[in-house]
Protein backbone atom coordinates (compact mmCIF):
# COMPACT_ATOMS: atom_id res chain seq x y z
CA UNK A 1 0.00 0.00 0.00
CA UNK A 2 1.46 3.33 -1.06
CA UNK A 3 1.94 6.05 1.54
CA UNK A 4 2.15 9.73 0.60
CA UNK A 5 4.13 12.18 2.72
CA UNK A 6 2.16 15.35 2.11
CA UNK A 7 3.74 17.85 4.52
CA UNK A 8 6.70 18.43 6.82
CA UNK A 9 6.35 21.05 9.54
CA UNK A 10 8.79 22.73 11.91
CA UNK A 11 7.27 22.67 15.42
CA UNK A 12 10.45 23.38 17.39
CA UNK A 13 9.13 26.69 18.80
CA UNK A 14 6.64 24.73 20.91
CA UNK A 15 9.41 23.28 23.08
CA UNK A 16 10.46 19.69 23.75
CA UNK A 17 8.33 16.73 24.88
CA UNK A 18 4.99 18.13 23.76
CA UNK A 19 1.78 16.24 23.13
CA UNK A 20 -0.15 17.10 19.97
CA UNK A 21 -3.91 17.71 19.96
CA UNK A 22 -5.98 18.27 16.80
CA UNK A 23 -9.01 20.45 16.16
CA UNK A 24 -10.32 23.20 13.88
CA UNK A 25 -9.34 25.96 16.28
CA UNK A 26 -10.18 28.89 14.00
CA UNK A 27 -13.11 27.44 12.05
CA UNK A 28 -11.37 27.57 8.67
CA UNK A 29 -12.41 24.06 7.63
CA UNK A 30 -9.16 22.29 8.39
CA UNK A 31 -7.56 21.03 11.57
CA UNK A 32 -4.90 22.92 13.46
CA UNK A 33 -2.14 21.37 15.55
CA UNK A 34 -2.03 22.28 19.24
CA UNK A 35 1.25 21.46 20.96
CA UNK A 36 0.77 20.96 24.70
CA UNK A 37 3.96 21.53 26.68
CA UNK A 38 4.14 20.07 30.20
CA UNK A 39 5.51 21.61 33.35
CA UNK A 40 9.00 20.83 34.59
CA UNK A 41 7.93 18.02 36.94
CA UNK A 42 10.11 14.98 36.31
CA UNK A 43 8.54 12.43 38.66
CA UNK A 44 4.84 12.00 37.87
CA UNK A 45 4.25 8.71 39.65
CA UNK A 46 2.14 10.42 42.32
CA UNK A 47 1.57 14.02 41.23
CA UNK A 48 0.67 14.53 37.54
CA UNK A 49 1.70 17.22 35.10
CA UNK A 50 0.16 20.62 34.55
CA UNK A 51 0.56 22.58 31.31
CA UNK A 52 3.04 25.46 31.04
CA UNK A 53 2.80 26.37 27.35
CA UNK A 54 0.42 25.91 24.41
CA UNK A 55 1.40 26.55 20.79
CA UNK A 56 -0.98 26.39 17.83
CA UNK A 57 0.12 25.76 14.23
CA UNK A 58 -1.81 25.53 11.00
CA UNK A 59 -1.20 22.77 8.46
CA UNK A 60 1.17 25.04 6.55
CA UNK A 61 3.42 25.21 9.60
CA UNK A 62 2.59 28.81 10.52
CA UNK A 63 2.64 29.52 14.25
CA UNK A 64 -0.80 30.97 15.01
CA UNK A 65 -0.42 31.72 18.71
CA UNK A 66 1.47 30.75 21.82
CA UNK A 67 0.33 31.01 25.44
CA UNK A 68 2.98 30.49 28.10
CA UNK A 69 6.67 29.90 27.57
CA UNK A 70 8.37 26.60 26.73
CA UNK A 71 11.12 25.20 28.94
CA UNK A 72 14.03 22.96 28.07
CA UNK A 73 13.54 21.33 31.48
CA UNK A 74 9.98 20.18 30.75
CA UNK A 75 8.94 16.72 31.89
CA UNK A 76 7.88 13.91 29.59
CA UNK A 77 4.85 11.78 28.78
CA UNK A 78 5.00 9.59 31.85
CA UNK A 79 1.45 10.73 32.55
CA UNK A 80 -1.28 12.55 30.66
CA UNK A 81 -1.09 16.28 30.02
CA UNK A 82 -4.32 17.96 31.23
CA UNK A 83 -5.58 19.58 28.02
CA UNK A 84 -8.40 19.01 25.50
CA UNK A 85 -9.97 20.84 22.56
CA UNK A 86 -13.76 21.19 22.81
CA UNK A 87 -16.63 23.65 22.34
CA UNK A 88 -17.01 24.23 26.07
CA UNK A 89 -19.52 27.09 26.02
CA UNK A 90 -21.64 25.86 23.10
CA UNK A 91 -21.03 28.86 20.85
CA UNK A 92 -20.05 26.71 17.87
CA UNK A 93 -16.35 27.52 18.23
CA UNK A 94 -13.67 25.40 19.84
CA UNK A 95 -12.00 26.26 23.11
CA UNK A 96 -8.84 24.85 24.66
CA UNK A 97 -9.35 23.42 28.14
CA UNK A 98 -6.25 22.98 30.27
CA UNK A 99 -4.80 23.17 33.75
CA UNK A 100 -2.20 25.93 33.98
CA UNK A 101 -0.88 27.62 37.12
CA UNK A 102 -3.10 25.36 39.23
CA UNK A 103 -6.30 26.64 37.58
CA UNK A 104 -8.73 25.09 35.12
CA UNK A 105 -8.51 27.44 32.14
CA UNK A 106 -10.81 27.91 29.16
CA UNK A 107 -8.97 29.56 26.26
CA UNK A 108 -10.26 30.90 22.96
CA UNK A 109 -9.15 28.37 20.37
CA UNK A 110 -8.62 31.03 17.72
CA UNK A 111 -6.11 33.14 19.64
CA UNK A 112 -5.22 31.39 22.91
CA UNK A 113 -6.58 34.17 25.11
CA UNK A 114 -8.20 33.18 28.39
CA UNK A 115 -11.99 33.36 28.42
CA UNK A 116 -12.45 32.20 32.02
CA UNK A 117 -10.62 30.16 34.64
CA UNK A 118 -11.52 28.37 37.85
CA UNK A 119 -9.82 27.18 41.01
CA UNK A 120 -9.21 23.44 41.04
CA UNK A 121 -11.35 21.36 43.41
CA UNK A 122 -8.14 19.88 44.86
CA UNK A 123 -4.44 20.68 44.37
CA UNK A 124 -3.75 17.39 42.54
CA UNK A 125 -6.92 17.32 40.40
CA UNK A 126 -5.06 17.68 37.11
CA UNK A 127 -4.09 14.24 35.81
CA UNK A 128 -6.43 14.45 32.81
CA UNK A 129 -9.64 16.09 31.55
CA UNK A 130 -12.73 14.02 30.71
CA UNK A 131 -15.70 15.76 29.08
CA UNK A 132 -19.06 14.20 29.91
CA UNK A 133 -22.83 14.70 30.00
CA UNK A 134 -23.68 14.26 33.67
CA UNK A 135 -26.50 16.80 33.95
CA UNK A 136 -28.74 15.82 31.04
CA UNK A 137 -28.20 18.72 28.68
CA UNK A 138 -28.40 18.42 24.89
CA UNK A 139 -24.62 18.02 24.68
CA UNK A 140 -21.70 17.07 26.86
CA UNK A 141 -20.91 20.16 28.93
CA UNK A 142 -19.58 18.79 32.23
CA UNK A 143 -16.06 17.74 33.12
CA UNK A 144 -14.38 15.11 35.27
CA UNK A 145 -10.94 15.74 36.73
CA UNK A 146 -8.79 13.18 38.51
CA UNK A 147 -5.62 12.82 40.48
CA UNK A 148 -3.05 10.21 39.52
CA UNK A 149 -4.65 7.06 40.89
CA UNK A 150 -7.34 7.59 43.54
CA UNK A 151 -9.96 10.34 43.15
CA UNK A 152 -12.36 11.88 40.65
CA UNK A 153 -14.10 15.26 40.81
CA UNK A 154 -17.15 15.83 38.60
CA UNK A 155 -17.87 19.49 37.79
CA UNK A 156 -20.70 21.13 35.85
CA UNK A 157 -20.24 23.73 33.11
CA UNK A 158 -19.98 26.53 35.69
CA UNK A 159 -17.38 24.46 37.53
CA UNK A 160 -19.62 23.66 40.48
CA UNK A 161 -18.84 20.37 42.18
CA UNK A 162 -21.36 17.64 41.32
CA UNK A 163 -19.76 14.69 43.11
CA UNK A 164 -16.51 13.01 44.02
CA UNK A 165 -15.39 9.40 43.81
CA UNK A 166 -12.59 7.63 45.61
CA UNK A 167 -11.32 4.26 44.48
CA UNK A 168 -9.13 2.90 41.68
CA UNK A 169 -10.17 4.89 38.59
CA UNK A 170 -7.34 3.74 36.33
CA UNK A 171 -5.58 6.04 33.90
CA UNK A 172 -8.43 7.50 31.84
CA UNK A 173 -12.07 6.74 32.78
CA UNK A 174 -14.37 6.47 29.77
CA UNK A 175 -17.85 8.01 29.69
CA UNK A 176 -20.71 6.58 27.62
CA UNK A 177 -24.51 6.54 27.78
CA UNK A 178 -24.89 2.80 28.21
CA UNK A 179 -28.62 2.74 29.00
CA UNK A 180 -29.82 5.41 26.56
CA UNK A 181 -31.23 7.81 29.18
CA UNK A 182 -29.33 10.82 27.84
CA UNK A 183 -26.81 10.78 30.71
CA UNK A 184 -23.33 9.32 30.68
CA UNK A 185 -22.22 6.46 32.84
CA UNK A 186 -18.56 6.55 33.89
CA UNK A 187 -16.33 3.49 33.63
CA UNK A 188 -13.88 4.54 36.34
CA UNK A 189 -11.24 1.86 36.18
CA UNK A 190 -12.96 -1.35 37.25
CA UNK A 191 -16.07 0.43 38.66
CA UNK A 192 -19.08 1.56 36.61
CA UNK A 193 -20.61 4.74 38.06
CA UNK A 194 -23.90 6.39 37.20
CA UNK A 195 -24.11 10.09 36.31
CA UNK A 196 -24.29 10.97 40.02
CA UNK A 197 -21.14 9.05 40.91
CA UNK A 198 -22.90 6.07 42.48
CA UNK A 199 -21.29 2.71 41.87
CA UNK A 200 -23.49 0.42 39.77
CA UNK A 201 -21.17 -2.58 39.57
CA UNK A 202 -17.53 -3.57 39.62
CA UNK A 203 -15.32 -5.92 37.64
CA UNK A 204 -14.18 -8.87 39.69
CA UNK A 205 -10.81 -10.46 40.37
CA UNK A 206 -8.70 -7.88 38.55
CA UNK A 207 -5.37 -6.60 39.84
CA UNK A 208 -3.47 -3.31 39.62
CA UNK A 209 -5.49 -0.75 37.59
CA UNK A 210 -7.28 -0.31 34.27
CA UNK A 211 -4.89 0.88 31.59
CA UNK A 212 -7.40 1.21 28.75
CA UNK A 213 -11.20 1.10 28.28
CA UNK A 214 -13.19 0.62 25.07
CA UNK A 215 -16.94 0.50 24.38
CA UNK A 216 -18.54 -1.13 21.34
CA UNK A 217 -20.85 -3.88 20.12
CA UNK A 218 -18.15 -6.53 20.01
CA UNK A 219 -20.31 -9.65 19.74
CA UNK A 220 -22.97 -8.29 17.39
CA UNK A 221 -25.90 -8.51 19.82
CA UNK A 222 -26.89 -4.89 19.24
CA UNK A 223 -25.79 -3.75 22.71
CA UNK A 224 -22.54 -2.06 23.77
CA UNK A 225 -19.96 -4.08 25.64
CA UNK A 226 -17.04 -2.81 27.72
CA UNK A 227 -13.55 -4.16 27.04
CA UNK A 228 -10.93 -3.34 29.64
CA UNK A 229 -7.19 -3.85 29.51
CA UNK A 230 -5.21 -4.07 32.73
CA UNK A 231 -3.72 -7.09 34.43
CA UNK A 232 -5.71 -9.13 31.86
CA UNK A 233 -8.19 -8.29 29.09
CA UNK A 234 -11.87 -8.71 29.99
CA UNK A 235 -15.23 -8.00 28.36
CA UNK A 236 -18.34 -7.11 30.35
CA UNK A 237 -21.89 -6.39 29.28
CA UNK A 238 -23.52 -3.18 30.44
CA UNK A 239 -25.22 -4.96 33.36
CA UNK A 240 -21.90 -6.05 34.85
CA UNK A 241 -21.77 -9.65 33.64
CA UNK A 242 -18.33 -10.86 32.61
CA UNK A 243 -18.59 -12.32 29.10
CA UNK A 244 -15.01 -13.46 28.68
CA UNK A 245 -11.52 -13.09 30.07
CA UNK A 246 -8.24 -13.40 28.20
CA UNK A 247 -5.47 -14.16 30.66
CA UNK A 248 -2.76 -14.84 28.11
CA UNK A 249 -1.02 -11.50 28.60
CA UNK A 250 1.43 -10.26 31.21
CA UNK A 251 0.18 -6.65 31.17
CA UNK A 252 -2.52 -5.64 28.71
CA UNK A 253 -1.35 -2.05 28.42
CA UNK A 254 -3.29 -0.94 25.33
CA UNK A 255 -6.34 -2.35 23.59
CA UNK A 256 -8.31 -1.18 20.55
CA UNK A 257 -11.57 -2.36 18.96
CA UNK A 258 -12.01 -2.64 15.22
CA UNK A 259 -12.87 -4.68 12.16
CA UNK A 260 -9.30 -5.77 11.66
CA UNK A 261 -10.53 -9.07 10.21
CA UNK A 262 -13.71 -8.37 8.20
CA UNK A 263 -13.94 -12.11 7.45
CA UNK A 264 -14.75 -12.79 11.11
CA UNK A 265 -17.98 -12.01 12.99
CA UNK A 266 -18.24 -9.00 15.27
CA UNK A 267 -15.29 -6.84 16.25
CA UNK A 268 -11.76 -7.89 17.09
CA UNK A 269 -9.71 -6.66 20.03
CA UNK A 270 -6.16 -5.59 19.22
CA UNK A 271 -3.84 -5.21 22.16
CA UNK A 272 -0.34 -4.59 23.38
CA UNK A 273 1.13 -6.96 25.93
CA UNK A 274 3.98 -5.50 27.95
CA UNK A 275 5.95 -8.69 28.44
CA UNK A 276 9.03 -7.31 30.19
CA UNK A 277 9.33 -3.88 31.80
CA UNK A 278 12.57 -1.92 32.05
CA UNK A 279 11.49 0.33 34.92
CA UNK A 280 11.05 -2.28 37.67
CA UNK A 281 14.65 -2.26 38.87
CA UNK A 282 15.37 -5.81 37.69
CA UNK A 283 17.75 -4.70 34.94
CA UNK A 284 15.98 -6.66 32.21
CA UNK A 285 15.69 -5.69 28.55
CA UNK A 286 12.14 -4.52 27.88
CA UNK A 287 9.91 -6.28 25.37
CA UNK A 288 6.32 -5.98 24.22
CA UNK A 289 4.08 -7.67 21.66
CA UNK A 290 0.97 -6.83 19.69
CA UNK A 291 -1.85 -9.37 19.86
CA UNK A 292 -5.32 -9.87 18.38
CA UNK A 293 -8.40 -11.49 19.94
CA UNK A 294 -11.65 -12.43 18.24
CA UNK A 295 -15.06 -11.30 19.49
CA UNK A 296 -15.17 -14.17 22.00
CA UNK A 297 -11.76 -13.43 23.50
CA UNK A 298 -9.83 -16.15 21.70
CA UNK A 299 -6.28 -15.24 20.71
CA UNK A 300 -5.80 -15.14 16.94
CA UNK A 301 -2.12 -14.28 17.11
CA UNK A 302 0.60 -12.69 19.19
CA UNK A 303 3.66 -10.96 17.82
CA UNK A 304 7.08 -12.48 18.45
CA UNK A 305 9.27 -9.40 18.26
CA UNK A 306 12.85 -9.78 17.16
CA UNK A 307 13.58 -6.12 17.94
CA UNK A 308 13.86 -4.39 21.29
CA UNK A 309 11.15 -2.08 22.60
CA UNK A 310 8.53 -2.16 25.35
CA UNK A 311 6.60 1.15 25.14
CA UNK A 312 4.45 0.61 22.03
CA UNK A 313 1.09 2.40 21.82
CA UNK A 314 -1.62 0.78 19.67
CA UNK A 315 -4.77 2.46 18.34
CA UNK A 316 -7.55 1.79 15.84
CA UNK A 317 -7.17 3.44 12.44
CA UNK A 318 -10.72 3.55 11.10
CA UNK A 319 -10.74 5.40 7.77
CA UNK A 320 -7.28 5.27 6.27
CA UNK A 321 -8.79 4.24 2.92
CA UNK A 322 -12.01 5.68 1.47
CA UNK A 323 -15.10 3.44 1.50
CA UNK A 324 -13.28 0.61 3.22
CA UNK A 325 -14.69 -1.72 5.84
CA UNK A 326 -11.16 -2.60 6.88
CA UNK A 327 -9.68 -1.16 10.06
CA UNK A 328 -5.96 -1.18 10.82
CA UNK A 329 -3.83 -1.21 13.94
CA UNK A 330 -1.74 1.95 14.24
CA UNK A 331 1.31 1.13 16.36
CA UNK A 332 3.96 3.66 17.30
CA UNK A 333 6.64 4.36 19.92
CA UNK A 334 7.83 0.86 19.09
CA UNK A 335 11.55 1.29 19.70
CA UNK A 336 14.20 -0.97 18.22
CA UNK A 337 14.35 1.04 15.00
CA UNK A 338 10.76 0.14 14.04
CA UNK A 339 8.88 3.03 12.42
CA UNK A 340 5.25 3.81 13.25
CA UNK A 341 3.15 1.55 11.03
CA UNK A 342 -0.30 0.29 10.14
CA UNK A 343 -0.85 -3.45 10.62
CA UNK A 344 -3.71 -5.48 9.20
CA UNK A 345 -5.53 -8.26 11.04
CA UNK A 346 -2.87 -10.78 10.05
CA UNK A 347 0.04 -8.72 11.49
CA UNK A 348 1.18 -7.62 8.04
CA UNK A 349 2.62 -4.10 7.80
CA UNK A 350 0.48 -2.37 5.18
CA UNK A 351 1.82 1.17 5.64
CA UNK A 352 5.02 2.46 7.19
CA UNK A 353 5.49 6.08 8.26
CA UNK A 354 9.18 6.84 7.99
CA UNK A 355 9.38 9.53 10.65
CA UNK A 356 9.84 8.32 14.20
CA UNK A 357 7.86 9.76 17.09
CA UNK A 358 4.38 9.90 18.53
CA UNK A 359 1.31 9.63 16.30
CA UNK A 360 -2.04 11.37 16.00
CA UNK A 361 -4.66 10.80 13.33
CA UNK A 362 -7.79 12.57 12.15
CA UNK A 363 -9.74 13.68 9.11
CA UNK A 364 -7.79 16.91 8.78
CA UNK A 365 -9.88 18.38 5.95
CA UNK A 366 -13.31 16.80 6.24
CA UNK A 367 -12.72 14.54 3.23
CA UNK A 368 -13.99 11.34 4.87
CA UNK A 369 -10.55 9.77 5.23
CA UNK A 370 -8.04 10.12 8.04
CA UNK A 371 -4.45 11.22 7.83
CA UNK A 372 -1.60 10.36 10.21
CA UNK A 373 0.81 12.86 11.75
CA UNK A 374 4.07 11.59 13.26
CA UNK A 375 5.85 14.15 15.42
CA UNK A 376 8.84 14.56 17.68
CA UNK A 377 10.39 17.50 19.55
CA UNK A 378 11.17 19.52 16.45
CA UNK A 379 9.19 18.32 13.44
CA UNK A 380 5.92 16.80 12.28
CA UNK A 381 5.28 14.79 9.12
CA UNK A 382 1.80 14.37 7.64
CA UNK A 383 0.98 11.14 5.78
CA UNK A 384 -2.04 10.14 3.68
CA UNK A 385 -3.24 7.19 1.63
CA UNK A 386 -3.48 9.38 -1.49
CA UNK A 387 -2.03 12.67 -2.75
CA UNK A 388 -3.82 15.44 -0.90
CA UNK A 389 -3.55 19.21 -0.85
CA UNK A 390 -3.93 20.47 2.69
CA UNK A 391 -6.73 22.86 1.78
CA UNK A 392 -10.49 22.50 2.32
CA UNK A 393 -12.30 21.03 -0.67
CA UNK A 394 -14.90 23.61 -1.69
CA UNK A 395 -16.32 26.20 0.71
CA UNK A 396 -14.65 26.15 4.11
CA UNK A 397 -16.99 24.74 6.75
CA UNK A 398 -15.77 24.42 10.36
CA UNK A 399 -14.88 20.82 11.19
CA UNK A 400 -16.79 19.04 13.92
CA UNK A 401 -14.73 17.90 16.91
CA UNK A 402 -15.38 14.16 17.38
CA UNK A 403 -15.34 12.60 20.83
CA UNK A 404 -12.09 10.77 20.13
CA UNK A 405 -10.31 14.09 19.62
CA UNK A 406 -11.75 15.76 22.73
CA UNK A 407 -10.92 12.66 24.78
CA UNK A 408 -7.22 12.56 23.96
CA UNK A 409 -5.05 10.55 26.33
CA UNK A 410 -1.70 8.79 26.54
CA UNK A 411 -3.75 5.68 27.35
CA UNK A 412 -6.08 5.70 24.35
CA UNK A 413 -9.48 4.20 25.01
CA UNK A 414 -12.48 4.83 22.86
CA UNK A 415 -15.74 3.68 21.45
CA UNK A 416 -16.48 1.91 18.20
CA UNK A 417 -19.56 2.96 16.24
CA UNK A 418 -20.30 0.81 13.21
Amino acid sequence: MEVFRIADLDISAAGPRCKMLLGDLNGDGRAELLMVHPDDRQDVRYIPHQVQCLTAYDLDGHLLWQTGKPSEEAGSQGSDYPAQIYDWDGDGKLEVLCVMDSRFCVLDGANGKEKISYELPSPHAHDCIIIANLTGGPRASDVILKDRYHRLWAMDNQFRLLWTYEGNPGHYPWVYDLNGDGLDEVMAGYDLLDHQGNRLWSCRDLEDHADCIWVGDVNGDGQPELVIGGSVTVMYDREGRELWRHSGSVESQHIALGRFRPDLPGLQVAGLDRLVREDDGKGLKGKDALFLLDSEGNELWKENRQTSGWLTIAETMHRWLPDSGQDYILAYRRGGGVYPSLYDGHLNVVAEFRHDGYAVHADLLGTGTEQVIIYNDTSAAVFASRPLALKPEGKAVPLAQPKRLYSSTLYPGGEYDS
